[in-house]
């Protein structure tokens, strides 16, 4: 039987964990423009309406974990967050990003719904408790190093400022050099501790560094990693969106077309469906 994870609200219109509905958190890795992060969101927001999937805004205001100097960033913190406040209040959607440093967090709370700690920070003891401190939700993405049950110490990490609004994400695990392969056994353990468990299709598809400069990926494989996820109950799923993924500014080597995005996620319900009627 799949494990109940903790109910969260999100906000007034979207709670996800317990025995919600599947939700989605989703946009392009990083925002790229005031008026592309804005047409994004609305067309996310379309698909997911149709379908009745509660739906989270991601965009990075600021990447500082890009492979080159000379990548791009994302706009900074302060711009990054008027752009994803107003997607919040014209939308009315939640908005989520990732956090680098403490002295950001505190600023961040006052925008985000849920935020986020990068998976190479994951061990942050100082940043995860900076979070925690804000009363806000917490998406802990899962280190490429980390087995899931090490995860669990960052989840009482949280726990240790009163805070147990927890979500963990499943994006791969380091196999070999520059590749990443997912062990879906992660989700059901992870979920032991009492969080909602998202499965990341995007990053898990990633290869690391593997242009060099730049990280690379196998975006065609992002259906399968999602269904797989889905089949073994996630809570949610984690997907990097894009009209023009070979033109993204981040991560367009594991970026799904949105235009396939209506497609993935009714088929996404589908599987979800016959699952639980399985195990009824």
């Amino acid at each position: 039987m799949p494990i109940a994870s903790r109910k969260i609200e999100i906000s007034p219109d979207v709670a996800i964990g317990g025995r919600e509905k599947l939700f989605l958190i989703a946009g392009p890795c990083v925002i790229e423009s005031r008026a592309h992060s804005l047409s994004t969101a609305r067309r996310i927001q379309r698909i997911c309406r149709k379908l009745e999937i509660p739906f989270i805004f991601k965009a990075s205001f600021d990447k500082a974990n890009r492979s080159s100097i000379d990548s791009y960033r994302g706009p900074g913190l302060e711009k990054g967050l008027e752009i994803l406040l107003e997607i919040k209040d014209r939308l009315g959607v939640p908005v989520l990003s990732d956090v680098h440093e403490t002295a950001q967090v505190e600023r961040a709370a006052e925008v985000l719904d849920i935020i986020q700690i990068p998976a190479l920070l994951c061990r942050q003891t100082d940043l995860l408790l900076a979070a925690a401190r804000t009363g806000k939700p917490v998406n802990i993405k899962k280190g490429q190093f980390m087995s899931p049950s090490d995860m669990k110490n960052a989840v009482e990490k949280i726990r240790s400022q009163g805070n147990d609004n927890i979500i963990l994400t499943e994006r791969g695990t380091i196999f070999g050099y520059n590749n990443l392969v997912v062990d879906i056994r992660s989700i059901p353990i992870m979920q032991s501790y009492g969080c909602p468990v998202v499965i990341d299709a995007s990053h898990s598809v990633q290869k690391p560094g593997g242009m060099g400069s730049a990280s690379g990926g196998e975006q065609e494989f992002i259906p399968h990693i999602a269904r797989a996820g889905v089949s073994v109950g996630a809570d949610g799923v984690f997907l990097e969106v894009h009209d023009r993924p070979d033109e993204a500014l981040s991560d367009k080597y594991n970026s799904l077309q949105i235009n396939k995005l209506a497609g993935l996620l009714d088929s996404l319900l589908r599987v979800r469906a016959a699952v639980s009627k399985e195990r009824a």
